[in-house]
């Protein structure tokens, strides 16, 4: 009788919990860097930051570390969301946002425009267009596969969806290796930190969150039919499932969500991969609650991860890309090691 209720409590909890610790690491990394902020001077800083007051140097490094923390939080929410969506379409652990080469098409926008000496909103459309374009590309490649096969009742087969974004992710990265090999030296190495991510330049923007909120509000609203689609693939459409526009769906957001990622930061790994799995281990495999368990770790995790590259070396500056898959390798090889533990 009191199943339901101590699970809605207990998912009410463990999203408090998770949003309190968000919290605390977006503050944290307000004060970290080169020069830290006292805890005594943050709330006059903060203030100031909100009246629009002038306040000082503290509110100057408030204003420039808050907006590349809130765009680091977006980003790694975005990306782990999009992990969890994409491993539900596929039916594979081992899906990330960037397996069906949406991030390879942005590259290759992004990196043409830097190759062209383009400014850098130019370089973020580049980013966009590529990722929009291959996103097409590939849905027209393997709509049917989107949809549904010989009828709305059969599901399409996802490795079909696969192998063609791979393929696609193959050819996109043969041109990017084409740009790296011809561009001169002084545009190499800015072409190299995005492609390894990087969110240095990245600062207040509105849009990754519309973005976020939408995805999200749409994943809650689908959790129901994710799970029936989890546990039971080739009856879902028999238990009330609209098996090919939610496949559709999940493509579109996930792939809306993974342009929004790399427009912002670059080709960030390893973030939609193992904070999905991490939330899965922890909290089991109730999309009600992995979702935003994953939305809200994804972006604590990246402004941790972020903060950690700016401080490390202080003044110098790490990408970001790099310390996501320093981290994340080990990570994943014990959530791997945990798994097999388990198995009877």
């Amino acid at each position: 009788m009191n199943r339901l209720p101590q699970a809605a409590q207990r998912h009410r909890l463990v999203l408090a919990l998770l949003g309190a610790a968000a919290l605390a690491v977006l503050l944290a990394s307000t004060m970290v860097g080169s020069v830290g902020i006292p805890v005594s001077k943050l709330p006059f800083a903060l203030a100031s930051l909100v009246s629009g007051e002038e306040g000082g140097i503290e509110a100057t490094l408030l204003d420039l570390r808050l907006g590349r923390a809130c765009a680091a939080f977006a980003t790694g929410a975005a990306l782990s969301l999009a992990g969890v969506m994409m491993q539900a379409l596929l039916r594979n652990p081992l899906a990330d946002p960037y397996v069906l080469g949406i991030s390879s098409g942005a590259a290759v926008g992004a990196l043409a425009a830097l190759l062209g000496g383009a400014a850098l909103w130019m370089v973020d459309l580049g980013a966009l267009g590529g990722a929009v374009g291959v996103s097409a590309l590939l849905y027209l490649l393997a709509r049917r596969d989107l949809g549904g096969s010989a009828s709305r009742d059969t599901p399409g087969d996802p490795n079909t969806l696969l192998l063609t974004g791979v393929i696609l992710a193959a050819a996109c990265m043969a041109l990017v290796t084409l740009m790296l090999s011809v561009a001169p030296e002084s545009r190499l190495r800015g072409m190299v930190f995005w492609m390894v991510g990087d969110l240095s330049g990245a600062g207040w923007r509105w849009l990754p969150w519309v973005v976020l909120a939408g995805a999200l509000l749409f994943a809650l609203r689908s959790a129901r039919s994710l799970n029936v689609m989890a546990l039971h693939a080739d009856a879902a459409a028999t238990l009330g499932v609209d098996v090919a526009k939610l496949r559709r769906s999940l493509f579109i957001c996930s792939g809306i969500l993974t342009a929004s990622a790399v427009t912002t930061a670059g080709s960030i790994g390893f973030v939609g991969l193992i904070v999905p799995h991490a939330c899965r281990y922890a909290f089991g495999p109730d999309h009600r609650i992995l979702l935003p368990a994953a939305t809200v770790a994804g972006g604590a995790f990246l402004v941790l991860a972020d903060t950690l590259a700016r401080t490390v070396l202080a003044p110098q500056q790490l990408p970001v890309g790099v310390l996501t898959s320093l981290i994340g390798v080990p990570v994943f090889l014990l959530q791997l090691h945990q798994l097999h533990l388990r198995r009877p």
